[in-house]
């Protein structure tokens, strides 16, 4: 629940306020997320977002300080490739068709992604200002893989916030069992009960997530690497999280195992409004 979103992050200065760093990801991620940076401010905690000029939803708040920086491509393209990526990821049919259209559509979205992260970790004065502020942690959404590339420059615990990683990247790092002879993928239409040929389909959904996230995160890692001046994965990075803050609830997702450092808190998206008497 959110009261308890709060009391986890409440810790982090322990009986004083904290200071926190927030890299969030844009769209209907960072609608979730600026709930519990409202809630965060109105308990004292100093809360910075940094985020480029060009986003679809992050916009300015009186509840935290907002730190933004320049990126070289314009609104009207970022629309355009989110709504390739979202066209790619929901279009029916065969299933390498899809593959393909969703490939397309994440390259896309990607390149500005990764553009904006080498905008960020280039702009000197804003990483200075980062190295200076003393942030006691840093909240973020590892779909915005530069968040993990500031945490470790930072040398930042991290708390994750977020639904999912790409071609399920989050459950490699958070080490959870995720075999496809029992965990029905995304878009399979298929539950935890299947039979042997629902189970090889199953298996068959999982195949292009390889070819996808070596190309979906290898951009990330080069640029890891080359910021933090030693060799390094995205994989490597994420596997340092912190605390991991799952919008998912059990109600309406499969049973899973989870590690003591996860939190499921579905629902902290939704509104909410007392009871009437």
């Amino acid at each position: 629940s959110p009261p308890a979103v709060v009391l986890l992050l409440s810790l982090l200065g322990l009986a004083a306020a904290g200071k926190l760093l927030v890299v969030p990801e844009d769209g209907s991620h960072w609608l979730s997320m600026r709930e519990l940076l409202d809630m965060l401010q109105q308990r004292g905690h100093d809360v910075v977002v940094v985020a480029p000029e060009v986003t679809l939803q992050i916009k300015a708040s009186k509840n935290f300080v907002m730190k933004m920086y320049s990126v070289p491509y314009t609104q009207e393209e970022l629309e355009k490739a989110f709504q390739a990526f979202f066209r790619g990821s929901f279009e029916e049919g065969w299933i390498f068709k899809r593959f393909l259209k969703a490939y397309k559509g994440m390259k896309t979205l990607t390149d500005c992604w990764v553009t904006s992260c080498k905008q960020l970790l280039q702009n000197k004065e804003l990483i200075r200002y980062l190295e200076e502020s003393k942030f006691d942690a840093i909240l973020t959404d590892p779909v915005a893989t530069c968040g993990l590339i500031l945490a470790e420059h930072l040398s930042l615990p991290s708390v994750y916030f977020l639904r999912g990683a790409p071609c399920g990247l989050d459950l490699d790092a958070r080490l959870c069992p995720n075999p496809p002879s029992y965990v029905p993928r995304v878009f399979t239409d298929l539950t935890d009960r299947m039979s042997f040929l629902q189970r090889v389909k199953n298996l068959l959904f999982d195949i292009p997530n390889v070819f996808l996230c070596d190309f979906a995160f290898q951009p990330y890692s080069k640029l890891a690497s080359e910021f933090l001046q030693r060799e390094v994965t995205v994989l490597d990075l994420l596997r340092k999280g912190s605390v991991w803050l799952l919008r998912l609830d059990f109600v309406l997702d499969y049973p899973r195992p989870l590690m003591p450092n996860i939190f499921p808190i579905g629902g902290i998206h939704c509104a909410h409004k007392e009871l009437p008497q």
